[in-house]
């Protein structure tokens, strides 16, 4: 299936590739919280630990879900914790017409078709067969799925280890762009993730079954692989993770050097004396070491 191309070609001031470069990039369905902070934070000291550049990006492609107030309070945050992007933030909602080049060159390349099934019509069924994949659908007003292959995809993560996954058996063809014009996450952050030129991605271990798609796409669209990082998370009482579904509490934007600190002691790190967020993360950068992060996918003891 994959196809022999060239990559999509860079838009101009994207896409300019230096031995390390990372970002941030949360999604405003909701305020930054301690699980966030703490992914800003390794993010951040990775990046700058290896003298790499750091982005910020707002992953809002799917709009509906936009908590209101949630994109201001992330622009805050960044200022009151003092962490200095090394370019514009850019919001992936304005984005929406890269993506669907991206789609139009797939469907050139015939590696996606359109697909009328519903939630009902698929049922608890979490593996999609591919039942449309043969019925040849006009793409107006359908969802869009990009074929996969029954192969296993593999990776070594910097923290977690090997992990392998076949995307046919575990998932099947996945979704790029909802019925309703929503592009996919999966599509848009690799896509960004390119045009950045981000070599090394550090977030959450609940995006680890996210890599294999992300991988996949990666190779339909002869882009260059990427290094990956996946934290523990924080848990709350109740032993789930902090999200905003779950209600995780905001962070409070007076209290950013004690919370720094706080992200800091989860990770693992080295401690550091309160102060300026910024003179706290230049000492936690000259400390940084991933090998004192617990190589697990949940923090033990964090509970907030």
């Amino acid at each position: 299936m994959l196809f022999n191309r060239p990559p999509l070609p860079l838009f101009q001031g994207e896409g300019k590739r230096i031995p390390y470069t990372g970002r941030f990039a949360p999604s405003p369905t909701g305020p930054l919280h301690f699980g966030s902070l703490i992914t800003a934070v390794a993010s951040y000291c990775d990046a700058r630990s290896q003298h790499g550049i750091w982005h910020v990006r707002i992953e809002d492609t799917d709009i509906p879900r936009i908590s209101p107030g949630s994109e201001e309070h992330i622009l805050r945050s960044i200022d009151a914790f003092q962490f200095e992007p090394d370019s514009e933030i850019i919001f992936q909602k304005n984005r929406i017409n890269i993506y669907n080049h991206v789609i139009e060159q797939l469907k050139q390349n015939h590696l996606v078709y359109a697909c009328q099934c519903t939630r009902k019509i698929l049922g608890s069924n979490h593996i999609y067969t591919g039942t449309c994949q043969s019925l040849n659908l006009n793409f107006t007003n359908q969802a869009i799925r990009v074929k996969v292959d029954d192969l296993d995809i593999c990776f070594e993560d910097r923290l977690q280890g090997r992990h392998c996954s076949n995307l046919s058996h575990d998932l099947g063809d996945f979704v790029l762009k909802r019925r309703d014009g929503v592009i996919n996450y999966q599509l848009a952050v690799v896509v960004d993730d390119y045009l950045q030129g981000i070599t090394h991605v550090v977030r959450g271990a609940d995006l680890l079954d996210n890599t294999a798609r992300q991988i996949w796409l990666t190779r339909l669209l002869a882009y260059p692989q990427l290094q990956y990082l996946h934290l523990p998370l924080a848990m709350n009482g109740q032993g789930q993770k902090l999200s905003k579904q779950n209600l995780a509490h905001a962070l409070d934007l007076s209290k950013a050097p004690e919370l720094l600190q706080q992200a800091l002691i989860a990770l693992h790190q080295p401690s550091v004396e309160l102060d300026t967020p910024a003179r706290m993360l230049k000492q936690a950068i000259a400390q940084w070491n991933i090998q004192r992060i617990p190589k697990a996918t949940e923090l033990n003891g964090i509970y907030l």
